[in-house]
């Protein structure tokens, strides 16, 4: 029986053996090539020989709220309304986290999955996500479950659908700003796929790594070492796997290893000025140690009369910035909602990022030269599946297709490694 359920007016098959999908913060797809060449990802270098290496475009602004939210909805933020991690509420005017479900406006697939009967796994790095992952879902006894590593030692039958999930994983809880967040997530994922057999399983980590350590550093390795541990694992359960990113990462700091910032807010006070215009960074979240709130992607709301267009001319003629355009434009290219997006949206070249004003931001806690993301430089990620994958030629991939990938295109064989 060929079974579909439609979700945002996209089909799915029902799934012949689970599937689980991983969202790698952060990911360059260089990080992933360097670490296979450099004999530190067995499995995957396998897999890949066997199963698809392909190639995704993620949503830009390249932030983790709205790519999180576009992978599990199937749909880009024109649909689910997730624009950023942050924005200004024109609700209430005042600047807010996007981590409450009052904002999405999409179900996700994993709702339409379960009102048809099918068990639901969430793991997730940073708490931030969860609700919004899980949005909509039963959660119990004998509903989904939906934790995050960061909360584990939290987490209840009620709320997350699981109890005693430090004992079940047999790791502390890691520090927020570590490698071990992501590593809970992928020990969880294991320990839930073998004890539970959930029909869809979500993974999704933080990039606390990639921020500081670029493609094929020690660090890095490691990194990406451990993590084709635990896909070998879930392989060998007969799992498909379908892994993808949020987004990319670059480096954002010149030769002397000091941040490359344009500050927008100090440059539109100098035109307009003081606080005329509101410049709103969406990759601001509460775990800004990594980053400093920097990223290359912004959104500016002009003061009543103020001449959008010379001021677009202005901001182009700065070095370091790629991309400005209106409202409509921007939203039209990058399929973001009207209503949650400024006047203006603002990117930056490929190693610049955007800030406010320069006295906003608190830099003290980059101990490395700063790497980040945001623009359309990050915008292309990894889609790799364990499977042979068909019917996919001549598409552009979004990594919002990953569940699409999975479910709809992998072969049917029995596992990577054979």
């Amino acid at each position: 029986m060929n079974r579909k359920i439609t979700v945002n007016d996209r089909s799915y098959d029902w799934p012949a053996q689970p599937v689980v999908v991983v969202c790698i913060d952060g990911s360059e797809p260089t990080y992933i090539e360097t670490a296979i060449a450099d004999g530190v990802m067995p499995f995957t270098a396998k897999m890949l020989a066997r199963g698809a290496d392909l190639r995704a475009d993620c949503v830009v602004p390249s932030f983790t709220n709205p790519n999180n939210l576009s992978i599990v909805t199937g749909r880009p933020p024109a649909v689910h309304g997730i624009s950023g991690n942050y924005f200004l509420d024109p609700d209430s005017g005042e600047e807010v986290m996007m981590n409450d479900p009052k904002f999405l406006r999409a179900p996700t697939i994993f709702k339409a999955f379960q009102d048809e009967g099918a068990k639901i796994a969430i793991v997730t790095a940073k708490d931030k996500l969860r609700r919004l992952l899980g949005h909509g879902l039963k959660i119990g006894a004998e509903g989904a479950t939906c934790f995050s590593s960061e909360k584990s030692d939290q987490a209840s039958l009620e709320e997350n659908g699981i109890t005693d999930v430090v004992e079940m994983v047999d790791m502390p809880v890691p520090d927020v700003y570590s490698a071990e967040l992501s590593e809970f997530v992928f020990a969880a994922g294991v320990k839930l796929m073998d004890r539970d057999r959930p029909d869809l399983m979500y993974l999704s980590t933080t990039d606390y790594v990639q921020h500081k350590h670029a493609p094929g550093t020690e660090g890095a390795n490691a990194f990406y070492a451990m993590m084709d541990g635990y896909w070998a694992q879930l392989d060998a359960m007969g799992c498909v796997l379908s892994l993808t990113a949020d987004h990319g990462m670059n480096a954002k700091h010149d030769n002397a290893g000091e941040p490359s910032v344009i500050y927008l807010q100090d440059r539109l006070d100098e035109w307009l000025g003081e606080a005329a215009a509101r410049v709103i960074l969406p990759i601001t979240d509460p775990y800004v140690v990594h980053h400093g709130a920097l990223g290359s992607f912004a959104t500016v709301y002009l003061p009543e009369g103020a001449d959008s267009a010379q001021v677009i001319a202005r901001l182009l003629a700065v070095e370091g910035i790629e991309y400005v355009a209106g409202n409509a434009d921007a939203c039209a290219r990058f399929e973001l909602p009207q209503d949650r997006i400024g006047d203006l949206v603002v990117v930056s070249k490929r190693h610049v990022v955007l800030g406010t004003s320069e006295s906003r931001h608190d830099l003290s806690g980059l101990e490395v030269p700063l790497r980040s993301h945001g623009g359309v430089s990050e915008q292309t990620v990894p889609l790799m599946v364990n499977r042979p994958v068909q019917g996919l030629a001549d598409r552009r991939l979004r990594n919002f297709d990953a569940f699409d990938v999975a479910l709809n295109h992998a072969v049917a064989v029995q596992s990577a490694a054979q």
